[in-house]
């Protein structure tokens, strides 16, 4: 499998030697660690369905899903690098190589609620970190995923700070997420994404975080199954596209993609934040998850709010940090 997907990506790379405008029929290619019933995964077919009814001419999407390329912090390193992956949606957490102010793009506690979100988004108020990701890492947000509201799956039910205290939770690779939730009295320790079954099965862990399609996606819940409701945040996922592929494409094509980014992404926000309460009502319903009350969110959010400001000082975003704060 490994030397199939190594020889992939080493055509591909041969293959992005060549102007795409020159070849008779263009290809582009995606990634997601997910399967077609993911948000992210509609995301991106309704971004490549735009781009094609746009363009009109000769296009081909090639979507590669189930974390056949590897995972998301892979998918951003190449196409950083130009290679293997033309666009995909990614953690704003695994793009904190290339740029400091990346996760705080959905830092926990930064959106009051989907509405507050939703105008965050509407005003582009993260632009300019858009446009440092863009210029160190030569990786270009076309349009803004996500919806859902994280919430802390756990072995055991916690219900307020007290039981959260020295919780071994894990979390994004991005600074802010270890600062924040040990400011809030938990043991954040990061791990990757697809061994975090098997830290909580294994007892290296005790939690994790995420929204309901990841939880559902993942099934967290057969090693977790008590969702302590902390509403601690909403997740963004930007939709990527290389730089160095979006510069051998045609102008027209370039139009398209950028057109594309907005409406898929947009779709992708859409079917995230209506599906979520659904998917964790149907795994209650099916006895796979119980949702717990969460009592102290006020009293987490006022613990983390000292290290949200102070994260947002260190990476020169104190000022978007006052403009989501003023959006009402």
């Amino acid at each position: 499998m490994l030397k199939s997907r190594m020889g992939w990506i080493l055509g591909a790379t041969l293959l992005a030697a060549t102007p795409l405008c020159a070849q008779q029929a263009i290809e582009l290619h995606g990634a997601s660690q997910f399967n077609d019933d993911h948000a992210f995964t509609k995301a991106m077919a309704k971004f490549a369905d735009v781009v094609k009814a746009c363009y009109g001419k000769p296009i081909n999407f090639v979507l590669h899903k189930n974390s056949e390329l590897g995972l998301e912090k892979q998918y951003f390193e190449y196409m950083a690098s130009g290679k293997a992956v033309d666009y995909a949606i990614v953690s704003p957490a695994h793009m904190s190589t290339f740029s400091k102010a990346a996760p705080f793009i959905d830092a926990p506690f930064i959106f009051r609620d989907l509405a507050h979100w939703n105008k965050v988004i509407e005003l582009d108020l993260f632009k300019p970190i858009a446009d440092e990701i863009a210029k160190r890492a030569d990786v270009m947000l076309i349009g803004y995923g996500g919806g859902g509201t994280r919430n802390i799956f756990v072995n055991k039910p916690v219900r307020n700070m007290e039981e959260i205290k020295g919780l071994k939770v894990r979390v994004q690779g991005a600074p802010i997420w270890s600062r924040t939730f040990q400011a809030a009295g938990m043991a954040p320790t990061v791990i990757a994404y697809n061994e975090v079954y098997n830290g909580i099965q294994n007892g290296v862990i005790a939690a994790g975080e995420n929204e309901a399609a990841g939880v559902e996606a993942m099934r967290f819940y057969e090693v977790a199954p008590q969702l302590a409701m902390t509403e601690h945040a909403i997740t963004i996922r930007p939709l990527a596209f290389s730089g160095k592929t979006f510069r051998k494409l045609p102008k027209d094509l370039q139009d398209c993609v950028m057109k594309g980014g907005k409406e898929g992404a947009a779709h992708g926000r859409q079917v995230e934040s209506s599906e979520d309460t659904a998917k964790l009502e149907a795994l209650e319903k099916a006895g796979k998850l119980k949702r717990i009350p969460f009592a102290d969110r006020a009293a987490m959010k006022k613990a983390v709010d000292p290290v949200l400001i102070e994260y947002a000082k260190e990476i020169d975003a104190h000022g978007i940090l006052e403009k989501i704060n003023a959006v009402q």
